[in-house]
Formats: structure tokens, C-alpha cells, sequence
């Protein structure tokens, strides 16, 4: 068999990963280099909310979200298990219909509910708003679990992740480099900026949700994504500091606060876990996939990583191998040998 070419992935976050299984999938010998101790382990992609969204997060970002999303949403129940395909529900207090008006005018494809209608999708609702905005074509996972199952797939296609180790784009070995390593690669990129999201972890019995739910505010856009075991991830901030430290009180306090707004009963939940981290942005929010001699950085994924990692993946996997078409040929031609 003909040599394949070796590809060193730097990062083994939600970009690093999904290239890695990308490029592994085409035919390349994969190395990805962790400088955690486990997966997830110093990722800010362990603190997601998992939603696969689009057309929300069309709300607040450009048009290309949406391209890239709609890869997500094929790509991962191709991928990992546990893709949950329900939609998502955007709700608001009647005091700010007007802010689901507004988020009305800047999505699409989504359906108008009235209080009923809201009831029906989830009742532990009923009765709190009088309207929503319901997007069927959206999804939600778990991000650790889904890190958990790119880690399994990578193995089963022959790739393989040192942990422990710290490593750059200049001193990585292979025929060509990944660099997925986020805000840790900023010398490569001097635009580029941290956003750090702060999250909260809760569990209580007493709801119980089956996709996302979004409540607009005007000063605390807020939302709660459902987990196994009564556990529900409650996010999310966005404050311009690369520094990396726990939740601060003001942020806990006010996801608590639109938690309580949305459903007293989160007023008795136990607080099982509290995280931040720092998301690298450029200034236009939006990704790049970049070549630079042997080296493709993928970087900027924002509050985005899991919607847009899969499109990110292919970009770079074309990068380095050729497009799809072409790495696949290739792929025949080392079996012909």
C-alpha cells in the first residue's frame, strides 16, 4: 500500500476532533496532539450547550451560520449517537413581545405559537407565555458525550491521541499540520480574541423539556438545553475577557434569575456544576480555515463550535488532501497498490 499521509492535529477540542475524524475518513494517518490529560480535560468545547441552531444563532450572526449549520445537522448523527432532532422553542415574558418580534425578523424557518401551541410542545410551560417561536429543523447533543464518541471513531479509523502534550504548529512533525488549538494559537493570528462563557449545570425532576428552550430579555439572552438524568445545562454569558477563571457572582445570579423567569420549579433545582472558559473570536465572529505552507489553522469558532466544526473539518480536510473527489481517488489508488 502506497504511503498515506501523515497528519498531526494539534487540539483535541470539538474543531480538532471533527478534523481529525474528517481526515482520518479520507485516508489520512492521523496523530492528534492533546496538551490536556483527557479529552475535554482543557477544551472550552466541554462548556457548550450542544445546539445545533442555525437559524437562532442567524439572530445575532451572519448568513454563513447558516451554511454551516446545515453541515452540522447531517453531519453528526453521521458521527455520534445521540443527536436529538426536536427543535428548539424560543419563548419571551409578555413585557417583552417585542423582543420575539424582533427575533422573528431577523430568523426564518420557524412556526408562530400561541399559548396553546407552546403548551403542546412542552407542557411543563403551559400556562407561562402567551406566544413562541418553535424551529423544527433544528437539533441538540451532548457535547461530552459527543467529544466522547469523535474520540472512539478516530480510533476505530486508525488515528491516535497523545495527551500531555503541549505542542506548535512549527515544531509538529508530519507531512502536513492541523493547528486546532483555539485561543491557545493567538501568536499565529493577532485579531484574535477571547470571549469568555460562563454555564451552569443544574438537576432537579420537577421539569421536564424536550429540546431547547430559549427565553428572550433584553439585557440577558438566556437558554436551557436538556441532558440525560433530569440534568439541564443553563447558559450562556458572553464577556470580552480572555481570563480564565470561574463564573463570577453577577453572571450566576442572572442565569439563575432567567431560569426562575422560566419555570419557578429551577428555583428548587441542585446546582451540580459551575465552568468558564475562554471561546477564541475573530472580529467578525466567523471562523477561518487558513493555510500557511505545511500548516492549515482552523480558528475563531466563537460561541459556535459545534454547529460549525463540521463545515471547519471539511475545509481543512480539502486543504490538506484535496477535495473530497480527489481524496477519495487516492484513497482507491493506495488500495490498487
Amino acid at each position: 500500500m502506497a504511503a498515506q499521509t501523515r497528519v498531526t492535529v494539534l487540539g483535541a477540542g470539538v474543531a480538532g476532533l471533527t478534523t481529525a475524524v474528517e481526515l482520518a475518513e479520507r485516508g489520512a494517518d492521523v496523530t492528534v496532539l492533546e496538551r490536556g490529560a483527557r479529552v475535554g480535560e482543557r477544551a472550552c468545547s466541554w462548556s457548550a450547550g450542544g445546539m445545533l441552531a442555525p437559524w437562532c444563532e442567524r439572530e445575532s450572526a451572519e448568513e454563513a451560520v447558516i451554511a454551516g449549520g446545515e453541515v452540522a445537522l447531517d453531519w453528526w448523527p453521521a458521527h455520534v449517537d445521540g443527536v436529538v432532532r426536536q427543535g428548539t422553542l424560543v419563548v419571551a415574558p409578555a413585557r417583552d413581545s417585542a423582543e420575539l418580534a424582533r427575533f422573528a425578523r431577523r430568523t426564518s424557518r420557524f412556526e408562530t405559537l400561541d399559548g396553546d401551541g407552546v403548551a403542546a410542545l412542552e407542557p411543563d410551560l403551559a400556562g407561562r407565555f402567551r406566544s413562541g417561536l418553535f424551529f423544527p429543523d433544528e437539533a441538540h447533543l451532548d457535547p461530552r458525550a459527543a467529544l466522547a464518541g469523535l474520540e472512539a471513531r478516530l480510533a476505530a479509523l486508525g488515528g491516535r491521541i497523545r495527551f500531555g502534550v503541549e505542542a506548535d504548529a512549527d515544531g509538529a512533525e508530519g507531512d502536513a499540520v492541523v493547528d486546532c488549538r483555539g485561543f491557545a494559537a493567538r501568536e499565529a493570528f493577532p485579531d484574535l480574541r477571547g470571549v469568555r462563557g460562563e454555564m451552569l449545570v443544574v438537576r432537579t425532576r420537577d421539569i421536564a423539556f424536550q429540546r431547547p428552550v430559549r427565553l428572550l430579555h433584553p439585557r440577558i439572552p438566556f437558554y436551557v438545553v436538556p441532558r440525560a438524568d433530569g440534568l439541564f445545562m443553563l447558559g450562556a454569558t458572553m464577556i470580552e475577557s480572555a481570563e480564565r477563571r470561574g463564573p463570577v457572582v453577577r453572571s450566576v445570579v442572572d442565569l439563575l434569575n432567567a431560569a426562575y423567569a422560566l419555570h419557578p420549579a429551577f428555583g428548587e433545582a441542585e446546582i451540580v456544576e459551575t465552568r468558564a472558559d475562554v471561546r477564541p473570536a475573530f472580529p467578525d465572529n466567523l471562523p477561518r480555515v487558513e493555510t500557511r505552507g505545511r500548516v492549515t489553522y482552523v480558528n475563531g469558532l466563537y460561541r459556535h463550535g459545534f454547529l460549525l466544526s463540521p463545515a471547519c473539518a471539511r475545509a481543512a480536510a480539502d486543504a490538506v488532501l484535496g477535495p473530497k473527489e480527489m481524496s477519495h481517488e487516492a484513497d482507491r489508488e493506495r488500495r490498487r497498490a
